[in-house]
């Protein structure tokens, strides 16, 4: 699933997502014990996917639907460095 997916999508499209994606992670996580799961890193990309999908949902939430997640948080400006005043002796 790619973000440029996600951003077009609808809070209520999202929710829904959200909801397949955790029924599917649920089913890998089944299939992985009883030892029928194909391919175990699939696991992960669902998580990462769930992980993704609850970002859209809350910047969506929040307003900031116009720029993508990790592109707002990159437009904050670095901290300036502070320098030890005093060194002990």
């Amino acid at each position: 699933m790619k973000a440029e997916d996600l951003k077009t999508k609808t809070p209520d499209e999202l929710q829904k997502l959200l909801m397949d994606a955790r029924k599917d992670q649920f089913n890998m996580r089944f299939q992985r014990t009883a030892g029928t799961l194909g391919n175990v890193s699939d696991i992960r990309k669902k998580r990462k996917d769930v992980a993704r999908i609850k970002t859209f949902l809350s910047a969506k939430r929040d307003g900031a639907a116009a720029t993508t997640p990790a592109k707002a948080s990159a437009a904050k400006a670095p901290k300036a460095k502070t320098k030890k005043s005093a060194v002990k002796a």
